[in-house]
C-alpha cells in the first residue's frame, strides 16, 4: 500500500494536479480539503501519512491548519504549497514544523522530490 496523503488546496485544479503527481508515485489519496478547518478535521479522522497544505485559503489558512495538526500530532508530516510571494508565511510554516515546501507554479519533479524527502525522514 502506498503512502496515504491528504491534499489540501482551495483551488480544485491545484488539488487535481497534486493528486495526479502523487498517484503517479504510487501514493493513495485518502482525502481532499479546501480550507484549513476542513483540513484539520479530515486529518483527525483519516490520520494520513502526509498532508500537502496550501498556505492561503479561505476561512482558515494553511498556517492555522499546520499549527492545529502539529499540536494534535507533533510527528505529522506536512508539505506546504505556497505562491512565490509568500516568503514570510512559508518561514513561519517551517518554524512550526512543516517538513518541506513546494513553490507554485511547481514542476512535477519538485513535488516528487519533496514527497520522497519527507517519507525518507
Amino acid at each position: 500500500m502506498g503512502t496515504r496523503v491528504l491534499v489540501v488546496d482551495d483551488a480544485k485544479f491545484m488539488r487535481h494536479m497534486i493528486k495526479n503527481i502523487l498517484v503517479g508515485m504510487g501514493c493513495e489519496i485518502v482525502g481532499e480539503a479546501c480550507d484549513g478547518e476542513e483540513a484539520f478535521s479530515m486529518f483527525e479522522e483519516l490520520k494520513p501519512d502526509v498532508v500537502t497544505l496550501d498556505i492561503v485559503m479561505p476561512k482558515s489558512s494553511g498556517i492555522d491548519a499546520l499549527r492545529a495538526i502539529r499540536t494534535s500530532d507533533p510527528s505529522a508530516k506536512v508539505i506546504m504549497i505556497s505562491a512565490i510571494d509568500q516568503r514570510e508565511p512559508l518561514m513561519e510554516a517551517l518554524k512550526l514544523g512543516a517538513a518541506d515546501y513546494v513553490v507554485k507554479p511547481f514542476e512535477k519533479e519538485r513535488v516528487e522530490e519533496a514527497m520522497q524527502r519527507v517519507m525518507s525522514d
